[in-house]
């Protein structure tokens, strides 16, 4: 896969690693995944939407939502967020509670310039490589991450028109 877009499963057996290419600065994109009006507008894999029931964005604050699914189904998700470093980095943790989908791991999320342009690198890591491939199995995260990025492009270029 070229350098916009491309998924890594290989070389660490508990990680997946998205990397893509948005044609808007930094700023633009990190607003993109911290701003609650912007999430819900890209957040989750083709066909699915999201439902926020509570947002605090800030090291230690909490996301609660719900992704509805094509098929009907809903999935329970909690997020956590362990740093954040604007526009630079988000640091948070999936899952915990038996209120939520079965699905732990920590993501880190880099926003680099590149002349203008945003490299973002979405790096999960899981507890272990059969918990990686059972989501992966389970659920498509490989697929999902994929189109949830591509939906954040989508996104992106429209928030960049009507800047």
């Amino acid at each position: 896969m070229a350098e916009k877009n491309k998924l890594d499963v290989e070389q660490d057996a508990r990680s997946m690693v998205a990397i893509r290419i948005f044609d808007a600065p930094r700023k633009l994109v990190f607003a993109a995944w911290t701003d609650p009006k912007h999430l819900a507008q890209w957040w989750g894999p083709t066909d699915f939407t999201t439902t926020t029931h509570s947002i605090d964005i800030r090291e230690g604050g909490v996301w609660r939502f719900v992704m509805h699914g094509p098929d009907g189904r809903d999935y329970q998700n909690r997020i956590t967020y362990d740093e954040i470093v604007r526009p630079e980095r988000i640091v948070y943790h999936h899952g915990g509670g038996d209120d939520v989908e079965p699905v732990q791991f920590r993501t880190t999320v880099t926003f680099e310039d590149v002349g203008g342009k945003t490299r973002l690198t979405l790096g999960a890591v899981f507890p272990s490589a059969e918990e990686r491939d059972r989501v992966i199995r389970e659920y498509g995260a490989d697929k999902g991450m994929v189109q949830t990025l591509a939906r954040l492009e989508a996104h992106i270029a429209s928030m960049a028109r009507k800047a």
